[in-house]
């Protein structure tokens, strides 16, 4: 799979992952890292820190930066690994813009089991009164979309295992 560059946008709710997956598969494979929260307009954290979810509008500038990065990835010819919750299908059509060389890993887990990950998660702006609303805007990717879904069940360090093999991926 790493023969041509490859971008793996880790995906779902808050709370399934997505940041300690990525960070574990990054140093595996020497890939550059982008937080994707990391891109949210200050805006946007204030609104999620409120107990506010976002809308689709609050989210277009923020989807913007993650295609940006994916693509400023692809454009030098190395791969990478961003996060993003990327929710809904709309979402995922401007990550994938190019619509080559993106890989969607959908870290899937039941309300309870994130629920609970939430509740015991610090430091982070993501209320866990917030949940509901990622899970009534998730839009589960489809066969067509170039994706895998992996169970959050397992530890991390299992998790991103079934995630290199899946792929076969190489540093």
């Amino acid at each position: 799979m790493t023969a041509k560059p490859v971008v793996l946008v880790v995906m779902g709710v808050s709370g399934c992952g997505k940041s300690t997956v990525a960070a574990l598969l990054a140093g595996r494979l020497a890939w550059p890292f982008e937080e994707g929260d990391a891109l949210h307009p200050q805006a946007n954290i204030e609104k999620m820190t409120a107990g506010h979810p976002l809308t689709d509008e609050d989210r277009a500038p923020w989807l913007q930066k993650v295609a940006a990065w994916v693509e400023e990835q692809l454009d030098a010819g190395q791969s990478g690994l961003i996060t993003c919750s990327a929710l809904k299908r709309a979402y995922r059509d401007v990550i994938n813009r190019r619509g080559s060389g993106i890989v969607f890993v959908y870290l899937s887990g039941t309300r309870e089991t994130i629920a609970a990950r939430l509740t015991a998660r610090h430091g982070h702006y993501m209320p866990a009164s917030l949940l509901e609303s990622q899970f009534a805007a998730l839009e589960e990717p489809t066969p067509d979309e170039p994706e895998i879904t992996i169970d959050v069940g397992p530890a991390p360090g299992v998790i991103a295992q079934h995630i290199v093999e899946q792929l076969n991926l190489t540093g």
